[in-house]
């Protein structure tokens, strides 16, 4: 139990001033997991059209932090992830949909599934991540 709720990890999402470069914002939150959303625009794209790398990396990571949160509590930080590249990210927006997979006394390990929405409302999966995410309270 953290006490978070979605309102507060919204909040604390808000406080992050690079969210809210991007639009970021959290749909779901608790029992071990984190939905985040972003919707596409043309300043988030690459040269060839697609959402940057960046742009899935970003919201792998917070979202990967905001499940771990879940179970850790809300002072967290990550500790490494990776992200695999599926295909290209075209649509009208991300969702990254993480959960956690194990949590220890300091350390949670999450994974990530992020998918491209397509304009119908499908989703398809574009890019897998998983990470180590940190409790950063003294023991």
């Amino acid at each position: 139990m953290t006490g978070l709720d979605l309102a507060m990890a919204q909040k604390v999402l808000d406080s992050q001033p690079f969210s809210g470069l991007v639009g970021a914002r959290i749909t779901a939150f608790g029992g071990g997991g984190a939905t985040l959303e972003i919707d596409s625009r043309e300043e988030l794209h690459q040269q060839n059209g697609f959402l940057h790398g960046g742009v899935l990396a970003y919201a792998a990571d917070n979202a990967l932090t905001f499940a771990a949160g879940t179970t850790l509590g809300p002072a967290v930080l990550t500790g490494g992830f990776s992200i695999q590249y599926l295909r290209p990210a075209v649509g009208t927006g991300l969702v990254a949909r993480a959960e956690v997979v194990h949590t220890g006394r300091r350390q949670a390990v999450a994974r990530c599934d992020l998918f491209v929405v397509g304009e119908d409302g499908a989703e398809t999966l574009c890019a897998v991540a998983q990470g180590t995410v940190l409790s950063a309270t003294s023991p």
